[in-house]
């Protein structure tokens, strides 16, 4: 479990995969999530999920380039764990509510 927390036990890593399971996929979709995530923040934990192979960075746009972030397998695995934890909240944390509901 430790070594898993290191990469995903932060909250705005975990948002980021949230938001990546709602089909956000370019730096400004994050940034416009309701927690607003700081712009250093997610520059680092987008680095940080790409380093982990959690998701890939592919250019969309070639001039400038910009890019997207899409979930790998790898990624796509962590559905089940995201609705674990939205059920769990929802059950035991008072006014808990999910913005989304992960597949798995």
């Amino acid at each position: 479990m430790a070594c898993t927390l290191d990469i995903l036990g932060d909250k705005w890593t975990l948002l980021v995969v949230r938001d990546l399971f709602a089909g956000k996929k370019t730096y400004g979709e994050f940034q416009h999530s309701p927690e607003k995530i700081p712009t250093n923040i997610l520059a680092d934990r987008l680095k940080r999920l790409v380093a982990h192979e959690i998701v890939t960075k592919e250019p969309y746009q070639a001039r400038p380039v910009r890019y997207q972030y899409v979930l790998t397998e790898k990624g796509r695995e962590l559905g089940p764990v995201l609705k674990a934890m939205v059920q769990w909240g929802e059950k035991h944390v008072p006014g808990s509510k999910a913005l989304m509901k992960p597949a798995g």
